[in-house]
C-alpha cells in the first residue's frame, strides 16, 4: 500500500479549508482546485431535497451531489437508469435554494449526454440556468471526452466519472473495476482524458484502492472517492446509505454513521401509538 504523501496532510491555513473553514460564499471549482494544491481533503455527500441539503449545509459539506442515485434511493426505481432530465432539474433546483455556501453538482442522467456534445451542452446548460447548479457530472472516460471539453469551453464546470459508472450495469454490472493490468491501464486512460478534456475533478468509484492512489499522483484535478481506498483527495458516499436510511444491505465502502430508519420508525410508530390510544393531541397542542 502507497503510503500517505505530505500532500494529504492538513492545510496550514484552516481559514480557506473546504471543511471548517471560515468562508460563507459559495464555494466554487477554484476553491476545489486550490483544496488540491494545499493537499486538503474534504467530504462529499450526495442531496436530493432542500431540507436534507440544509442540514448538511450547516454542517459544513463543502460539495454536495444531486446525484441520478434519487432513482434507487429517493424515488423508487431499481436502477439510476430511469432517471429524466426534469426529475433531476427539480432536485438540483431544491438542494441549491436549501444551501448558501456548498457547490452543487447537477448529475447528467442516462440518456441526456451520450449522443454527442451538442446533446450534452444542450442538458448542462439547462441544470445550469434552471436548476442554478455550480458543476454537472458525467460518466465516462475517454468515450465522453468530446463532451467534457465543448461543456468546459462553454464556461459550464464538469466532474467526471470513471470506474463503476452506474448508468451502464446493464453492460458491466456491479463490479469492482480496474483489477489486471489491461483495465487497470484502461482507467488510468480515463482519467487522464478527463483532465486533459478540462474536468475540474473526477470520481473514482469502485476501484482497487492501489490504482486509485496512482490515479490521485499522476492527477493534478483532485479525486473523489467511493469505494476507492483512503488516499483519494475526497470522498463522497450517498447520504441515505451514510446516515441508515436505505435500509436492507449496503455496499461494503459505506460507513454508516448512524440509523436513521430504526430513529424514524420508533418516532413514526410512537405518534401512531399516541393517536391510537387518544393521548395526542393534548391540550397543549390544541388551540382556543
Amino acid at each position: 500500500m502507497t503510503q500517505l504523501s505530505a500532500a494529504h496532510t492538513k492545510p496550514s491555513d484552516g481559514s480557506k479549508a473546504l471543511y471548517g473553514g471560515k468562508g460563507t460564499r459559495r464555494i466554487t471549482v477554484r476553491d476545489i482546485a486550490l483544496a488540491k494544491e494545499r493537499g486538503e481533503k474534504w467530504p462529499m455527500l450526495t442531496a436530493y431535497d432542500a431540507t436534507t441539503a440544509s442540514v448538511f449545509d450547516e454542517a459544513g459539506i463543502p460539495v454536495m451531489l444531486v446525484g441520478d442515485s434519487a432513482g434507487n434511493c429517493h424515488l423508487g426505481y431499481e436502477t439510476t437508469v430511469p432517471v429524466t432530465m426534469d426529475e433531476i432539474t427539480m432536485l438540483s433546483a431544491a438542494v441549491v435554494r436549501g444551501t448558501s455556501r456548498a457547490l452543487i453538482v447537477g448529475d447528467l442522467p442516462f440518456g441526456s449526454y451520450q449522443e454527442g456534445p451538442v446533446q450534452a451542452l444542450r442538458s448542462a446548460t439547462r441544470l445550469v440556468k434552471e436548476a442554478g447548479v455550480g458543476a454537472v457530472k458525467l460518466e465516462g472516460g475517454e468515450r465522453s471526452h468530446e463532451q467534457i471539453r465543448l461543456l468546459v469551453e462553454s464556461g459550464i464546470p464538469v466532474m467526471a466519472h470513471i470506474g463503476l459508472t452506474p448508468q451502464s450495469v446493464n453492460a458491466m454490472g456491479y463490479r469492482v473495476q480496474g483489477r489486471g493490468e489491461e483495465a487497470a491501464q484502461q482507467l488510468l486512460r480515463d482519467a487522464k482524458a478527463v483532465q486533459d478534456a478540462g474536468a475540474f475533478a473526477v470520481v473514482l468509484e469502485l476501484v482497487p484502492a492501489e490504482l486509485a492512489a496512482e490515479v490521485t499522483r499522476v492527477l493534478h484535478i483532485p479525486t473523489v472517492g467511493i469505494g476507492a481506498g483512503p488516499e483519494t483527495d475526497a470522498q463522497v458516499l450517498v447520504w441515505t446509505d451514510m446516515l441508515g436510511l436505505t435500509g436492507g444491505r449496503v455496499p461494503k465502502f459505506v460507513k454508516q454513521y448512524a440509523n436513521l430508519r430504526e430513529v424514524m420508525s420508533g418516532a413514526v410508530k410512537a405518534f401512531a401509538e399516541d393517536v391510537v390510544g387518544g393521548t395526542f393531541p393534548l391540550d397543549e397542542h390544541s388551540v382556543h
